[in-house]
Formats: structure tokens, C-alpha cells, sequence
């Protein structure tokens, strides 16, 4: 099995001012990602603005990530969809495309019980292409709690969570309950933090990593993190965690990828705008980003 143990960026997708994806800039941060040492991309994520792009656009993106990674580092595809016939057809997708693994989204504004759920993922299981689990309450209006996530975990292609719950006593059940003892049975389950700001404290309790927002402009320092956590050496991975934690408060300071985008425009990266409805960040919140990438001698 791929190892998805380490650090992974939650890819933007870069756009022109007139709202087209700039796809030569896709390949130049997917490049940047791996001259950095990213253990591992994610194209097509919340991050990578996938509720507004078509599938044409979708399929030429998961195109150029498997030509520039494929081989080097794994690719973690997000195909998630509130409609499970579509879920499904997008990780068939990225099966065919030659993706890694699939990170496939709670169903969201449906809301589904504990039994809609479970058969969303059993069909996302199916495929026969490892499946993320993306647990993100505060997008999808839909926690998954540990007992229902044990028998998602379950069905044979289930490889993790990316969990994003924010709730740290959460986020230790499933270690315990969950990770802990299949691992010790012979069946990985990868357990990776969807909040940069909850990294450290979810490697120290037994995770094994991050997809994360801010690797996009700092791939090599939450490279560092995730070696020191993983380590033990916690005196280290504290250090680099206080001197990010004022640029991961300001990269959310307001909706992503909205913040991180001009984070890397300003770093002379290629990011362009994020696509409506999100909106140009509020001069406030500018200067609370720029002083934080200063801070980090970005700028």
C-alpha cells in the first residue's frame, strides 16, 4: 500500500484575472512541492477551489499532477460530491487517471443519516482505490463521530481520515479506537490532520501527518514538523509550530483558499485570485497576513 504517512499539501489552483486556470502555473507549484521535499499532493480540494471548476478543467488538473508527481510522491485526489452517483464517477475517475488514493468529502447540505452514509462510502470503497475520509463539519454540517467512522473504517479501501472536526478528544478516540488497533493488526489506517493548527498536537497523540494549506507556501517547514513529531524530538517540532502558528491563524483569517492564494502571489508564486464567490481579501486582513509572512521573512 502507499505509504500516507508525512506531509501533504492541500494544492491551489491557480487562476488568471479573468478567472482561467492557469495550468502551466499548476505544474510550476506542483514542481516547487516536490524541490521542497512534500511528502504528497492533493489536487482538487476545498483548497483547490473544486465546487467551481467543471470537470474538463478537473480532468486536465489530475492530468498534469500525475505526469509531474506520479512516481515521486503520492497523489491524493479529491472526488467528493453530495450526490453519491457523482462521488462515485470522480473516484472511478481518478482510479483510471492513475491517482493514488481518493479524499472523498462527508456528503454535504443533505445531511445523511448514520445508514446514507455508510453506503456512500461503502460505494466509494468499491471502486477499489484507497479512500481518505474527509471529515469537515464546519463545511459540510455533518460530523462523523467515532463510532460511526468505525464501521466506515471497515469496508476494505477505507485508508483513513483526513479529520478536520476540530475536536481534539474526537481526533484521540479515533487514534485509539480506530488507528491504533488496526495498525497493530496489519491494516494501516492513516490518520491525518486537516487543520494546520492541530499538526502537532495530532502527530504527538499517534497521527501520522497533515494535509495542509500553508505547505503551499512553506512545504519544507511543515516538512520539518512532521520529522520532528513523528521523531519524538518534540522540543523541535514545538519550536517550528510557535514560529508558524501566527501565519496558519492568518492564512484563515478569512475563508481558504482566499488568503493563502494571495500569500503566494505575494511570495511571486502563481495563485492568481480565488474564483467567486470568494471575494478579494478586506484590507484588514491583508495587513494581518502580510505582517505574518514578514514576521517569517516571506516578504
Amino acid at each position: 500500500m502507499t505509504d500516507f504517512r508525512g506531509a501533504f499539501t492541500a494544492l491551489v489552483t491557480p487562476m488568471t484575472e479573468s478567472g482561467e486556470i492557469n495550468y502551466e502555473g499548476f505544474r510550476r507549484l506542483i514542481q516547487f512541492q516536490i524541490t521542497e521535499g512534500i511528502d504528497g499532493i492533493v489536487p482538487l480540494g476545498t483548497t483547490g477551489e473544486n465546487p467551481t471548476l467543471d470537470e474538463s478543467e478537473e480532468d486536465k488538473l489530475i492530468e498534469i499532477a500525475i505526469k509531474e508527481a506520479k512516481g515521486k510522491i503520492p497523489v491524493i485526489v479529491g472526488a467528493g460530491s453530495n450526490d453519491t452517483r457523482h462521488m462515485i464517477k470522480y473516484v472511478d475517475r481518478a482510479k483510471r487517471m492513475g491517482a493514488d488514493a481518493a479524499l472523498v468529502v462527508t456528503p454535504y447540505y443533505n445531511k445523511p443519516n448514520d445508514d446514507g452514509m455508510l453506503r456512500h462510502f461503502k460505494a466509494a470503497s468499491d471502486i477499489g482505490l484507497p479512500i481518505i475520509v474527509y471529515n469537515i463539519a464546519s463545511r459540510t454540517g455533518k460530523n462523523i463521530p467515532t463510532s460511526l467512522m468505525k464501521e466506515i473504517a471497515k469496508f476494505d479501501n477505507i485508508a483513513g481520515v483526513k479529520e478536520s472536526s476540530g475536536d481534539i478528544n474526537q481526533m484521540g478516540d479515533v487514534i485509539k479506537e480506530i488507528a491504533i488497533p488496526r495498525n497493530a493488526a496489519g491494516k494501516k489506517f492513516w490518520m491525518l490532520s486537516g487543520d494546520d493548527s492541530f499538526t502537532l498536537p495530532l502527530t504527538s497523540m499517534g497521527g501520522d501527518g497533515v494535509i495542509s494549506v500553508i505547505s503551499n507556501l512553506l512545504p519544507a517547514k511543515v516538512k520539518a514538523l512532521i520529522k520532528y513529531a513523528l521523531e519524538g524530538d518534540y522540543e523541535k517540532a514545538r519550536a517550528v509550530h510557535y514560529e508558524l502558528l501566527p501565519f496558519i491563524k492568518a492564512a484563515f483569517i478569512e475563508t481558504n483558499p482566499a488568503p493563502i492564494k494571495q500569500a503566494l502571489c505575494w511570495a511571486g508564486l502563481p495563485a492568481g485570485p480565488a474564483r467567486l464567490p470568494l471575494g478579494k481579501l478586506a484590507p484588514a486582513s491583508e495587513a494581518i497576513l502580510k505582517k505574518a509572512m514578514a514576521d517569517l521573512g516571506i516578504i
